[in-house]
């Protein structure tokens, strides 16, 4: 019966004992606890949050009122540049109708120059058209570009040819087969040319 009796006293739980230190701890626990659980604590965390969205929400507004600000004003200079394009290049189709007529007088007065004394009045009457066609487009900013002797650009000039010329350095214009133009600096008809090689 001994092993029954240290079998029985064995099994039998033993009560637990709780220090101070432990009983402190579980008071703290106790106490958080409560806090959690506490309406006020919450209501203060809960408006603390809310300051925190609100004070965010505002740096998010001014950022959006900045970038729309930027655009407006993005917008407004784009705006102001295509009327200004507008206004100087309006004449663009114009001023490329009329280049024929100048040609066309220039080709006159070529034909004339040789021509006798019958014809020296007509002669000076379209070399005065001519100069009086050609200054009314300077008004306007229509250029003539492409001279003998001029260093040749591709973006100003259309060369035919390449051929050897005494008296002209290489890659400068030899001949003027016609004369380009431009509308302020903007080329609306390159000059077709012939290039010393």
């Amino acid at each position: 019966m001994t092993n029954q009796t240290e079998k029985d006293q064995v099994e039998q739980p033993v009560e637990e004992v709780i220090t101070p230190e432990q009983e402190i701890a579980s008071e703290e626990v106790e106490l958080q606890n409560n806090q959690e659980n506490d309406p006020l604590a919450d209501a203060i965390a809960r408006v603390q949050e809310l300051e925190e969205y609100i004070a965010n929400a505002d740096k998010r507004e001014q950022e959006i009122q900045l970038r729309a600000r930027a655009e407006i004003e993005n917008i407004r200079r784009r705006t102001e540049q295509d009327v200004e394009k507008a206004h100087k290049f309006a004449l663009e189709k114009f001023s490329k109708e009329l280049l024929t007529v100048v040609d066309n007088l220039e080709r006159g007065l070529q034909t004339l120059n040789g021509a006798d004394e019958s014809v020296k009045a007509l002669a000076e009457g379209v070399e005065l058209t001519h100069k009086g066609l050609v200054s009314t487009l300077a008004n306007f900013g229509v250029e003539a570009v492409g001279n003998v002797g001029e260093v040749f650009d591709p973006e100003l000039h259309q060369a035919i040819s390449m051929q050897p010329a005494e008296g002209i350095e290489p890659n400068h214009i030899s001949v003027v087969l016609q004369k380009g133009y431009t509308l302020h600096g903007r080329v609306i008809r390159p000059a077709m040319v012939m290039v010393a090689s």
